[in-house]
């Protein structure tokens, strides 16, 4: 083993990833959370937020593909998309790669992150800040829902986990958080997210996720794919009351991503498919689940996985 800087980055209080760092690039704070930012041989450059890494330069594509594709191929014309959350720019560069949107508003809270993503992480943003269909607010983005009654084709939540019982992305998984989704989404919309990372011994976040959400759309979806940065399965949800994202055939799938000519690194349409066929034990912990996040019972992390409820 060579000596030098290494990065120690603990998942769970069980499990750590180690990474050694050929340089620092970055490090400070804004006004919400730490940011890090570091030279790997393996992952090129890698983005750490209080402590969690984010995403890395060479993987990041896999885990914005993931996101913002699946949803975005369900709807057969989509024009306009929300994201909330996104500060790096990849999910934004993501949207923009399909022709027929028209406008793509990007809502993050953390300014500081967002001018600091322009500057040190151009490989993620790929100039998407400064494309004219994109609009960037960064003020906390359920009070602009809650303010302004404009409506999307599309809407993609992106954003940390709510790790600790103050941590305020929690009234960012609520029943109540996910009507007002749906009450800006148009006839014919769907919600996208990440909802988690997928490990056996930490399988209750996603489980909470999928079951607040499915009380407010009809039609609610698990799919997962594996991150190499983050070295493990992550979830996500597609959601809506119009489509069933399952009942699309590889053929509409690989026809659409046809049509806009995606330069799609990682998905193809039966790799898309085959993200929402889930293993046992996931399906029955999503089917057992009882606990449903709401405004007055927020739920909430802890450092060992578990779901929590305030108040509980």
């Amino acid at each position: 083993m060579e000596y030098g800087m290494y990065y120690l980055e603990q998942v769970t209080p069980y499990e750590a990833i180690y990474r050694r760092m050929d340089k620092v690039l970055a490090a400070g704070r804004t006004r919400f959370q730490d940011y890090f930012i570091f030279q790997t041989g393996a992952f090129g450059k890698v983005l750490v937020l209080d402590k969690d890494v984010q995403s890395t330069e060479r993987d990041e594509y896999i885990y914005h593909e993931t996101l913002v594709h699946p949803a975005l191929l369900a709807h057969p014309n989509p024009r306009s998309v929300f994201i909330v959350g996104g500060g790096e720019g990849a999910t934004l560069r993501e949207v923009l790669r399909h022709p027929t949107i028209e406008q793509a508003v990007m809502c993050d809270i953390d300014d500081e992150l967002v001018e600091m993503a322009r500057t040190l992480l151009p490989e993620w943003h790929q100039g998407a800040f400064d494309d004219p269909r994109a609009q960037i607010i960064t003020e906390d983005a359920r009070g602009y829902l809650e303010k302004h009654p404009d409506t999307y084709d599309v809407i993609i939540v992106d954003l940390n986990d709510p790790v600790g019982e103050d941590n305020p992305a929690r009234m960012l998984f609520t029943v109540e958080f996910y009507q007002l989704l749906k009450r800006r989404l148009n006839p014919g919309g769907l919600m996208a997210m990440q909802a988690g990372m997928i490990l056996l011994t930490h399988h209750k976040m996603h489980p909470v996720v999928h079951h607040t959400v499915k009380q407010v759309f009809k039609y609610t979806r698990t799919y997962q794919n594996y991150i190499p940065g983050f070295m493990l399965n992550f979830g996500f949800i597609v959601a809506s009351d119009a489509v069933d994202i399952t009942g699309l055939s590889e053929g509409t799938l690989e026809a659409r991503i046809l049509e806009r000519n995606l330069p799609l690194r990682h998905l193809e349409a039966p790799y898309i498919e085959a993200m929402f066929v889930l293993p046992k034990d996931l399906k029955e912990a999503i089917t057992a689940e009882t606990m449903v996040s709401s405004d007055a019972r927020p739920f909430w992390l802890t450092e060992e996985g578990e779901a929590r409820q305030s108040g509980a």
